[in-house]
Parts: C-alpha cells; sequence; structure tokens
C-alpha cells in the first residue's frame, strides 16, 4: 500500500453508524482471493494434499471457503482439514511416536509445550523463497522467524455497549476502573489472568512499556488494585462468546472479550465499541511439521495464506488479522479500524514478554505458572 492510501486510512473520519451500515453491507457479499494465474503460479503449483489444523466450527468453515478452496483452485492441491482446541498435545504425541500424520499446524507460542516442540526440533524451517514480492514486504521480518510466521494475532481488550453510555464510553482502562464516570456492571475473564493483571496495572498509573517484567511488588500492586473493581464484576466469564452475550442482554455494560468476538457481533449490527488502549495481543503461529506426509506442499500453503489479498480474506472472515499489512489495501475500508494491525490500534496495544513467561524461576515453575498461582489464590478469597 502507497503512503498516499496509508495516510488516508488513518486520516480517515468514520462515524460509528457509517462502520456498522457499511459493515453489514460490504459483509454480506462474497470476498473471496481471486484464484488467477498470479495466485497460481508455477512455483505454488502442485498435486496430491496437504493436512492442515485449525480450531474448528466458523474459523474452520471460513478458512476452508475463503482460503482453502481458492488454495486449491490456484494451485491443484487438496486441502484435509483437521481440527482441535489446541494442536501441542497431539503434535508432542505424534512426534513421540514418530508418525506424523499433519502438515501445517497453528501453534501457541505462549505456551510451555509449544517452547518444548521447537527446542525438539518439531518445525521445519519456513520456505520463504516461496513468497512473492508483496508478502515478503507486508510481513515483518520480526514475525517471519525460521521455523514458524505469524498466522494471526488476538486480542483481549475493552469492549461496551454503546447504548450504556451514550454521551461517550470509556477510553481506557482507567475509565473501567472508574465507577462514578462509567458506572454499570462489569465482566472481567476467570483465564485471561496476565492480561487482567495487565490492565489493572495500566489503571493504576503504569506506562505499557513499563509492564514487563512482572515482579511479586508488581502482581501486589496488580492485585490490590484487582480488590477495587471487583465488588463492580457481575460475572467472570469463561467461554470466548460469553461477554459479548452478556453485553447484548445488557448483563454487562462493559468488560473484557475478545476482539474476533467482538467484530463478529460488530458485523451483526450490535452496537458495541471496541477500545485498543492497553489491549493484550497474543500471535499465533504457522508451522509446517517435520515428517508430516506433504511438506512441500505445506510450504506451498504458507506461502499462498500470507499473500495480501488471501491475508485480507482471513482477517476478514475469521475475525482475527494476519499479519501482512499490505492487505489494509485489499479490506473494506470500514473494516480496517476495528483490527489490532491497523498501526493506530496497533501503537496502543501491548504484548506479553513471551521469553519471560516462559523462563523458570529459582523453584522450577515458569513465571507464568507463578503469577497464575498468585491469581487463583486471588480468585478463591
Amino acid at each position: 500500500m502507497n503512503k498516499q492510501a496509508s495516510h488516508k486510512l488513518s486520516c480517515r473520519r468514520v462515524s460509528r453508524r457509517s462502520i456498522i451500515q457499511s459493515l453489514v453491507a460490504l459483509l454480506s457479499a462474497p470476498f473471496v482471493a481471486k484464484a488467477t494465474a498470479v495466485f497460481g503460479q508455477e512455483k505454488l503449483a502442485g498435486t496430491g494434499e496437504v493436512v492442515v489444523f485449525s480450531y474448528g466450527g466458523s474459523f474452520t468453515e471460513n478458512l476452508r471457503k475463503y482460503v482453502s478452496e481458492p488454495f486449491t483452485k490456484a494451485t491443484g492441491i487438496t486441502v484435509v482439514d483437521v481440527t482441535a482446541d489446541l494442536a501441542e498435545p497431539q503434535i508432542k504425541a505424534m512426534h513421540e511416536a514418530g508418525r506424523v500424520d499433519w502438515d501445517v499446524v497453528i501453534v501457541q507460542p505462549h505456551i510451555p509445550a509449544c517452547l518444548d516442540l521447537r527446542q525438539a526440533g518439531a518445525f521445519m524451517p519456513i520456505d520463504y523463497g516461496l513468497w512473492d514480492d508483496e508478502s515478503l514486504k507486508g510481513v515483518a521480518e520480526s514475525v517471519r522467524h525460521a521455523d514458524a510466521v505469524v498466522a494471526h494475532e488476538s486480542s483481549t481488550l475493552l469492549i461496551y455497549d454503546d447504548r450504556a453510555f451514550p454521551k461517550g464510553g470509556p477510553k481506557n482502562w482507567a475509565d473501567f476502573w472508574n465507577i462514578g464516570h462509567f458506572p454499570g456492571p462489569r465482566g472481567l475473564s476467570t483465564n485471561s489472568y496476565v492480561a487482567d493483571l495487565a490492565s489493572a496495572l495500566i489503571a493504576d498509573g503504569v506506562a505499557h512499556k513499563g509492564l514487563w517484567r512482572l515482579t511479586d511488588d508488581d502482581v501486589d500492586r496488580a492485585l490490590k488494585k484487582l480488590d477495587e473493581i471487583r465488588p463492580h464484576v457481575t460475572k467472570w466469564w469463561t467461554a470466548g462468546g460469553e461477554p459479548i452475550q452478556l453485553l447484548i442482554n445488557r448483563e454487562y455494560a462493559l468488560t473484557s472479550a475478545y476482539d474476533g468476538r467482538a467484530l463478529g457481533a460488530i458485523k451483526r449490527g450490535i452496537p458495541l465499541r471496541m477500545v485498543w488502549d492497553g489491549a493484550m495481543t497474543y500471535e499465533s503461529y504457522w508451522t509446517v511439521l517435520k515428517g508430516g506426509p506433504n511438506s512441500a506442499n505445506a510450504q506451498k500453503f504458507i506461502a499462498f495464506v500470507n499473500r495480501a489479498e488471501v491475508a485480507a480474506a482471513f482477517t476478514q472472515w475469521t475475525g482475527y488479522p494476519s499479519p501482512n499489512l499490505n492487505q489494509l489495501g485489499y479490506l473494506p475500508a470500514e473494516l480496517v479500524p476495528l483490527i489490532s494491525t491497523y498501526p493506530y490500534n496497533a501503537a496502543k496495544t501491548i504484548r506479553p514478554d513471551i521469553s519471560w513467561l516462559l523462563e523458570k524461576r529459582a523453584d522450577g515453575k515458569t513465571n507464568a505458572d507463578h503469577i497464575h498461582e498468585r491469581w487463583l489464590a486471588w480468585r478463591a478469597q
């Protein structure tokens, strides 16, 4: 995307009504990556199949329709879907058994099992030689690792019901804690303990860049701040769709929630607002399993899905943005300000220090385990 187009996107002023109306109209029409000769150039053409893991449900349905089927049309390679909540346990079992049945897998780098697999050499090097120029320029080197590339981002952020705040809603986590100016029932997650501790520290005045690494005093400070908001949390949500439904039902006025779930509701015309200041953003990785039955086709699939127009289809229909910034030129303009990779939003997000979270303490526990135990003890009080 050229500088002029980028400037137009960043400076556009879009009303809430126009966003909702345009999204409902635009997203009702098919947006499928074009399976043209450009996508089907010789180095991606092939035969046979590739086995691709994803999360199931609407995620896999949309991945199949808007990415896998265009890939097959462009290359001649059939995609076989496999699904589960998490891939790491199955990868570990296959790796230990010496029989790998999958090819392309989305993994979570922030969990210890993924680190163990990487250290065990379970993932092949990514063949960036198959990527086109627009992909290499659009996907930053920082997210193109030797054995993995970012598949998508997911964020836990503040979401509020526009109906509850007709004069203007909260702008940050400090406002979430401000019961006087922004009254109403709140929601927080029982599972997103890193995000909740971070949001509490931000609400208490800690700058985004000052969050990591968390000392025991930092955790004490965060839990003390959470003590203030605890009486106003009417329900601690567990499943990803729960906070959005509670907002729709007006059982919440504001809550933490996942960006993909909120975006899905906004597509349906639900009057929700996303607050990106202090959003906790995690990355998931595409990997190619070493010893998989169709490794060459797996490399081609990853090269295809990271092309800008395909990346735009992935982002639009899964609800979670892939990393190719050149996709912004292919997305509906009304959608761009609602995703984490939009530069204005990205500048406001925070990212956990994964290496620190997985680092072992003197007692043998990871820092993530330690702060999780502190969190559970606080929740049990």
